[in-house]
């Protein structure tokens, strides 16, 4: 069996990912609590928060299973994450933002481990899909971020309304919509509609606008298997989060040490129990979890214009 297949090299590269932030986590974590000096923001020495971090072990961990678990089947993590976090105060505001990165960066690696053999996606789909989000991330960041947010939440809630819609009009095989798509890739136009498409979808993940959905359905409505969505989806954000977000947020040690720890693991216990669920469904009953969704994350970018309007 060949060893450097592609989708081996990718395996590798996220398998890298979640060692690099475990140790970069690790090693902030003990400098942390080595700080025999009184931290200002929160009163208290570095081990001292640690301690107090701890309490809160059982919330965390929970929080981190079931919006990691819900994350593998396209849900998000984030926006769950953060709501536990305020409702159960097991996180401090100010550290939320860094612990949602730094916590899930490693289950967000484990989802694209075992996704990326989850279908046998064309590899340059795959990887052309990939590099387009990463660039789109690095390059355009400074310009998203300048985005009005209110207007951008209100257009991804008719976009992904009309394509959740049109989803499941192919699904029922009702109109001029055909039936759900198989192909393992795409060439020519479509291949660039997807490239450019998910390059879009990577600088918009700087203002918070998420990845997954918008991808799903770009990917049925291309006429591709709804399997393929998974590594697409769930590589991109890997990838931008194991090499950018994660260390960047490490370094700065903005984030609840014990809360990351039990985002990790427990979130990579998700991950995996999500998994197996999805490997063992029909394609056609998969499809309809990903309508679902796709309607489900139209709702909260609705939600999000109305009660944030343009704010993160």
């Amino acid at each position: 069996m060949e060893l450097f297949t592609p989708v081996n090299i990718l395996k590798g590269l996220a398998a890298i990912g979640i060692l690099l932030n475990a140790f970069l986590m690790y090693k902030k974590i003990k400098e942390i609590r080595s700080n025999p000096e009184v931290i200002e923001e929160f009163g208290m020495t570095g081990e001292e928060l640690w301690q107090e971090q701890k309490k809160h072990r059982i919330a965390t961990a929970i929080i981190g299973f079931l919006a990691n678990f819900g994350d593998t089947l396209g849900i998000g993590s984030f926006a769950p994450s953060s709501a536990a976090f305020k409702m159960s105060k097991s996180v401090d505001d100010i550290l939320i933002p860094g612990t949602l990165n730094v916590g899930d960066t490693i289950a967000v690696c484990m989802e694209a481990f075992l996704f990326f053999g989850f279908v046998e996606m064309d590899i340059v789909t795959l990887v052309s899909m990939l590099v387009a989000a990463v660039l789109g991330s690095m390059l355009m960041a400074g310009v998203v971020s300048k985005f009005d947010r209110k207007k951008v939440r209100y257009a991804m809630f008719v976009g992904l309304t009309i394509l959740g819609t049109i989803m499941l009009l192919k699904v029922l095989g009702v109109g001029p919509f055909g039936v759900v798509g198989t192909a393992m890739g795409v060439s020519g136009v479509k291949l660039v509609i997807a490239v450019v498409v998910n390059f879009v979808l990577g600088a918009l993940m700087s203002i918070g606008v998420g990845l997954y959905a918008p991808c799903m359905a770009l990917c049925a409505l291309l006429g591709m298997n709804v399997g393929v969505a998974f590594p697409a989806m769930m590589g991109s954000c890997a990838f931008l989060m194991a090499f950018g977000n994660g260390p960047k947020f490490i370094k700065e040690g903005r984030f609840d040490m014990y809360a990351s720890v039990m985002q990790a693991v427990f979130g990579a216990l998700g991950v995996t129990c999500a998994y197996l669920f999805v490997s063992s469904i029909p394609l056609e009953v998969l499809t309809y979890i990903v309508v679902g969704v796709v309607y489900l994350t139209a709702v909260l970018f609705l939600k999000d214009a109305i009660t944030k309007g343009s704010a993160v």
